[in-house]
């Protein structure tokens, strides 16, 4: 398997890897930057509402981004 380039690409990888499940419960994520550690993510669909999105992006995006892309130390959304 090719070895990914860039740090974008990592998390663009990852990213692909979650997007199924937050499907699932109809919404979806889009990478927005990468700066430094933090990845800047918008958040569709039922995500953009859910009063449990906060939760999902810490505890489950946040999270497999930190163990599969090393350097990254934080997650944040943008309001849509």
């Amino acid at each position: 398997m090719e070895q990914l380039k860039s740090v974008e690409d990592q998390v663009r990888a990852a990213l692909e890897l979650i997007r199924p499940a937050i499907q699932m419960d109809g919404g979806d994520i889009q990478l927005d930057s990468v700066k430094g550690g933090t990845v800047t993510v918008k958040l569709f669909g039922t995500c953009d509402t859910c009063p449990i999105s906060p939760v999902t992006l810490r505890h489950g995006v946040e999270r497999i981004l930190r163990e599969r892309v090393p350097g990254i130390t934080e997650v944040v959304a943008l309001e849509v």
